[in-house]
Parts: structure tokens; sequence; C-alpha cells
């Protein structure tokens, strides 16, 4: 690990144990894997937190950031509300989340994880776009290699969007334009990671923000075996952790564009509905690293992560 720590903000939609609003079940909680996770590292340190709307209402995200920061951090770190909705191109305006972040990136170089929509960074690099000099790399849950590399959840047909990508398609767009350093961190590699319930027995036995984190994953694995699956992939871990050892990340450098191509969220698309692509491989305007798969023994690594 480097003798210097990294001062890295988290832009996140966090959602753990809040149920859907459009349809049964309970929200994503890999969101608070990763956040915990870069806690407990001692090589980390978390400068501020903004919440975004995603998987949930930004009130949802803000409230469990505000939980997570006051319960179980070490330290004081700030958090904020930031953007409720995608970016307006005709309304473009701060918010409280994208001001303490500008105001971060004047006096500090940072590495961003975003792990929801896109918008607040977007936000700042359209504001203050001087500031893009001080954003070292932006982390995010997105991306693919083809428009027919769908994100397969289970074995009974059931497909994931790219939802951080599929919510605001501009903010991407935003940042590849400023021309700052990208890392995709995609379905393609967290595919290749389960967290099971071994895996959270585990955590229940660990310290009070794993128990938490335990708990609240329960309803959100059992949704996964339901449609087939071994146990749920923690997509936004894989950024996390790319973060903390790039070593246990496979990567390569690729070019990303975006295209438009029938929409895969829906059964057979009788009316030939389209939607934006995020894809990377031999071309595109602009360069991506993209992460892949995972070292061996990566699950082991994980798990440690989580609960030393």
């Amino acid at each position: 690990m480097n003798e210097q720590k990294q001062n890295i903000w988290i832009d996140t939609d966090l959602a753990v144990g809040k149920k859907r609003t459009h349809k049964p079940g309970y929200c994503d909680v890999d969101d608070g894997y990763a956040v915990l996770q870069l806690l407990k590292n001692d090589q980390i340190t978390i400068s501020g937190i903004s919440t975004v709307f995603g998987n949930t209402s930004i009130e949802n995200a803000y409230e469990i950031a505000a939980d997570i920061c006051d319960k179980y951090a070490t330290y004081e770190i700030p958090y904020f509300k930031g953007a409720e909705a995608a970016l307006d191109p005709q309304k473009v305006e701060h918010n409280e989340a994208t001001l303490a972040l500008a105001e971060k990136l004047k006096n500090n170089r940072l590495k961003i994880l975003a792990i929801g929509p896109a918008t607040n960074v977007a936000i700042v690099l359209l504001k203050n776009p001087e500031l893009a000099k001080n954003i070292e790399e932006v982390v995010l849950v997105a991306g693919r290699r083809k428009p027919t590399d769908y994100f397969n959840i289970g074995s009974k047909g059931n497909r994931a969007p790219d939802l951080n990508f599929d919510l605001d398609n501009l903010a991407f767009e935003v940042m590849f334009q400023a021309g700052i350093p990208v890392t995709l961190c995609p379905f393609e590699i967290s595919s290749k990671v389960w967290i099971t319930d071994e895996d959270l027995q585990k955590l229940a036995k660990s310290d009070s923000a794993n128990q938490w984190l335990a708990n609240h994953s329960e309803a959100w694995l059992n949704q996964w075996l339901e449609q087939g699956a071994q146990g749920f992939n923690p997509f936004d871990v894989l950024a996390s952790h790319y973060l903390i050892a790039p070593e246990l990340i496979k990567s390569e450098m690729l070019s990303a564009k975006l295209e438009l191509h029938l929409n895969d969220q829906i059964p057979e698309n009788p009316n030939q509905q389209f939607k934006n692509y995020l894809l990377c491989g031999d071309e595109g305007l602009y360069k991506v690293k993209y992460c892949f798969d995972v070292a061996d023994g990566y699950h082991q690594a994980l798990i440690e992560s989580l609960t030393k």
C-alpha cells in the first residue's frame, strides 16, 4: 500500500435497507459495502460524502449517509445533499453537495468514487471547469463492451439496467468532454464476485457497522436467490476496492462512446424503443480505464477488507 493516504470524495446514492418505490422489494445494498470498506482502510481519508438520487430518493440517500458518518466513522466526515434529478442543460445549478465538492477541489486534488448517477460531478465541471485539473480520477460503476452484454441477474431472465449511466447519460458526456481520468467498474467485473449467506454470517459476527450491513443485506440476498442466483453481486464495492488495492483488479485502457441501440430493459421490445449505451472497445472518442476481472483469491481479500 502507499505510504501517503489517498484523499477520496464519495458521491453515492446510498439505499441500504430502503424499500423500492417503483416496484415491490428492497433497494441495492452494495453502496454501503463500498463506503464501509473505505472507512475501514487506514490508507484512505474520506474528504466528504455527497449524496445523489438513483437507487432511492435523495432524502433517503442523505439519511443513510448521516447514519453511517455519525455512527460508524472514526473521524469527522462532512456529508451533503446533492442532485435529486438528472442534469438539466437548461438549468444547471449548484446544490449543497456540489458547492462543497467545488470548495474542496479549489485547494485539494481528489479522487472521486462516484457510485450513483454522475450528476453532482457533472454540475461541478460545468459550473467550475477550472477545477477539472484537481480531479485525479473518477471511478464509476457503468459501461459494457457490446449492447448485447446484458446485465443478467440469476437464471430466470431478469436483467438489470446500467442504472448509473441510464439515469443520467449527459453527466457522463460532461466528464468525458472535460478530459478527466475515468475508470469504469462495470457489470463485467462485478458479475464475477458473489456475496452469499455465509458471507453475511461472517459480517454479522463482526463489528456494529458490519452487523448493520449484514442485517439489511438479507432481504437483498433473498431477492437474488429468488431469481436463481447463487448470491448477489456487490457492484459498488469493486469500485472502492480498485481505489484501495488496484493490484487485485484487472483492467485495460479502452475507448468509450455513446450509441443508441434497442432498449434491453423492454421484453421483446415490439415497438422498437431505443436507449443510449456506454460502450467500451477499440473505437470511441474517450479513453477510459476499464476493469474486467479480479485476481485469484479476491473473494477472501474482499471479506477481509470489511472485517479487519
